[in-house]
C-alpha cells in the first residue's frame, strides 16, 4: 500500500478523470453493494482520511472505525445515506456534488412522463404480442396540462424549461426557493399543487420532515387520474398508499426510479403492474454525469483535506 494516504470508494469504479485528481492518494475500492460490516472492516484496516461514497450507507460505526476520517463526499446530490448528525459530533466534512446530474435525471424525468403519457412501455407489449390498437388507444396529450414540481433546485429547474416547452403550465411548491423563475408558478401549499397538476413530478431531498408526504392523505387531494413520477427518493412515498391510488384510478399511472429499500430485486411489489413503470435509479446516471459526479466528488475531497494540513 505504500506511504499513501488511503481514500475509500464505495463502489468498484470511478471516472479516470476524478482517478487522476487524486493520484496522491491509494484509492480502495469497496465493491459494488458493500454492506456496513465490509465498510467497517475496510476502516478498520486502512483507515482512510476521506471516504467517497457511491452506493450503500455510511454510519456511525463506520466513521468509528476510521479514526483518521476527515471528509466523506457523496458521488452525486443525495446524502440522506451519511449519518449526517454523526459526521458533525465527529468534525467530519460532508460534501455533495449537487448540479452535476442535473441533466442526466432531468431528462430520465421526461422520458418517464412521456412514457406514462404515451403509453409506450405498454404499447410495445401489446403490439409484440399481436395487438394493432390504433383505433382504440388514446394517448395523454401534454400541451394545456398541468406539471406539478416538488422541489424546484437545479433538476427541477430544467424540468421546468422542458414543460414550458411542451406548452403546460408548471407549477411548483418549494418552501426553501425564494423566488421563482417567471416560468412557473408558486404553490403555497402541496395540496394546492396536488390538486392541479396533471403530472406530479418529485425532485427534492429525503429528509426527516418530508419522508412519506406523498401518502394517502395527500394522494386523496391529487387531481383525478394524474400521474406520478419520482425520480428523486423512494422514502418520499408510502408505497401502499400508490399502489391504493392506482387501483382507485386517482392516479392514471407512476414512474419510479428510487425506491424505499434498494436494490430492488424480485420478487416486489411493483411486479405485473402495467399501470407502473420502474428503472433501477439510473436517472442520474449518464457517461457526462457520471464523469462530472466523480471529478466534483474528488474535488470536494481534495478541498477539504488541503485545507485540514
Amino acid at each position: 500500500m505504500g506511504d499513501k494516504k488511503v481514500i475509500l470508494v464505495t463502489g468498484s469504479d470511478l471516472a479516470e478523470q476524478a482517478v487522476a485528481m487524486l493520484g496522491n492518494y491509494e484509492i480502495v475500492y469497496a465493491g459494488r453493494q458493500p454492506t456496513e460490516a465490509q465498510l467497517i472492516a475496510l476502516c478498520e484496516q486502512y483507515n482512510p482520511v476521506a471516504i467517497l461514497v457511491r452506493y450503500g450507507k455510511i454510519t456511525a460505526s463506520i466513521m468509528d472505525a476510521a479514526p483518521g476520517l476527515k471528509v466523506i463526499s457523496k458521488h452525486g446530490s443525495g446524502i440522506d445515506v451519511i449519518d449526517q448528525a454523526a459526521a458533525a459530533e465527529r468534525n467530519i466534512a460532508v460534501c455533495s456534488a449537487p448540479g452535476a446530474n442535473a441533466a442526466a435525471v432531468a431528462e430520465h424525468t421526461w422520458a418517464m412522463i412521456l412514457a406514462c403519457a404515451k403509453s409506450v412501455v405498454s404499447l410495445d407489449k401489446r403490439l409484440r404480442d399481436g395487438h394493432w390498437d390504433k383505433s382504440t388507444h388514446k394517448s395523454l396529450e401534454l400541451e394545456g396540462l398541468t406539471l406539478g414540481l416538488i422541489g424546484l433546485g437545479a433538476i427541477g429547474s430544467r424540468v421546468a424549461t422542458v414543460g414550458n416547452a411542451f406548452g403546460m403550465r408548471v407549477l411548483a411548491y418549494d418552501p426553501f426557493a425564494k423566488t421563482l423563475p417567471s416560468s412557473c408558478e408558486r404553490a403555497e401549499t402541496l395540496n394546492d399543487l396536488l390538486s392541479h397538476a396533471d403530472v406530479i413530478s418529485l425532485h427534492c431531498p429525503l429528509t426527516a420532515d418530508n419522508r412519506g408526504m406523498i401518502n394517502a392523505e395527500t394522494l386523496a387531494r391529487c387531481k383525478r387520474g394524474a400521474i406520478l413520477v419520482n425520480t428523486a427518493r423512494g422514502g418520499l412515498i408510502d408505497d401502499n398508499a400508490l399502489i391504493h391510488a392506482l387501483d382507485e384510478g386517482i392516479l392514471r399511472s407512476a414512474a419510479l426510479d428510487s425506491f424505499t429499500v434498494e436494490p430492488l430485486a424480485a420478487p416486489h411489489i411493483w411486479q405485473g403492474r402495467e399501470d407502473v413503470i420502474i428503472s433501477p435509479h439510473i436517472g442520474g446516471v449518464s457517461e457526462a454525469s457520471y464523469i462530472k459526479m466523480g471529478t466534483v466528488a474528488a474535488g470536494n475531497i481534495l478541498q477539504v483535506l488541503n485545507t485540514s494540513r
